[in-house]
């Protein structure tokens, strides 16, 4: 245990005071909710990369810390039809396939591990971003009207990019990998 891990483990801590706020439709508290888990996500790799604190169970927990919380969010945001469900079920999707490929080369080939690629940040920022919007538009924080459209083609844009492009990779490795 760390400070980084320690940091990832209050986000996932979060993950659950979020989806209650999310039932009971409290806005305010899902939002800051979101914006704390969502800033120890850029916090804990901060620290893990500044003093040197990357273990292997950070390299499991962080990424199914954000997991977790995008599809917290997002199957709650959905499910109050403040986030449309196309996008929901389009976002969601890249995640599935994402885990059932990694979990298939595992199965098939072996252990791999796939550095996030600049896709993949980008298109996270963007979910981020958009969940972020629509919270605080839902706690009347912000009025989204004018940034959800853009927000919304910008987040499915960059879904559908990252997965294909996370799909090349890991076909193009295990193709590799069998030559």
């Amino acid at each position: 245990m760390n400070v980084a891990n320690a940091i990832t483990l209050l986000r996932l801590c979060l993950v659950p005071a979020l989806a209650y706020f999310l039932v009971q439709e409290s806005y305010a508290l899902a939002f800051w909710a979101f914006v704390i888990a969502a800033a120890s996500d850029a916090l804990d790799g901060y620290v893990a990369r500044r003093f040197n604190q990357r273990t292997s169970i950070g390299a499991v927990l962080d990424p199914m810390a954000d997991k977790l919380l995008i599809l917290t969010t997002v199957l709650g945001l959905a499910w109050l039809k403040v986030l449309p469900l196309w996008l929901a079920a389009l976002m969601l999707g890249r995640d599935f396939v994402i885990v059932v490929g990694a979990v298939s080369y595992r199965l098939a080939i072996g252990p791999y591990y796939m550095q996030p690629t600049v896709l993949g940040k980008v298109c996270t920022f963007f979910q981020f971003a958009l969940l972020v919007t629509l919270l605080a538009d839902a706690a009347h924080y912000v009025d989204a009207a004018p940034l959800r459209f853009s927000l919304s083609t910008l987040v499915a844009l960059f879904t559908v990019l990252s997965g294909a492009h996370y799909v090349w990779l890991w076909g193009h490795k295990a193709t590799r990998h069998e030559s």
